[in-house]
């Protein structure tokens, strides 16, 4: 059992954090079902570009432009 603080923050048991090795800074998801909060790690792909030249305005970008179209 976890309390809420004031600011609506809780603290997840060192047990959990450690079996899911959860970090500072890790994000976390947060989803409703029913009447229950499920929390889940996220994992970040970090993607790995080739280059074969020089790198233009427009394609650094376009590769905002995926990576934001991937969290939506």
């Amino acid at each position: 059992m976890v309390k809420v603080t004031r600011n609506y923050q809780e603290t997840i048991p060192a047990g959990i954090r450690e079996r899911l090795e959860i970090k500072v800074g890790d994000l976390l998801s947060v989803e409703i079902d029913g009447d229950r909060i499920i929390l889940r790690t996220v994992v970040q792909e970090i993607p790995i570009i080739r280059l074969d030249g020089e790198l233009t305005i427009n394609d650094i970008e376009g590769f905002i432009e995926e990576g934001l179209m991937k969290n939506v």
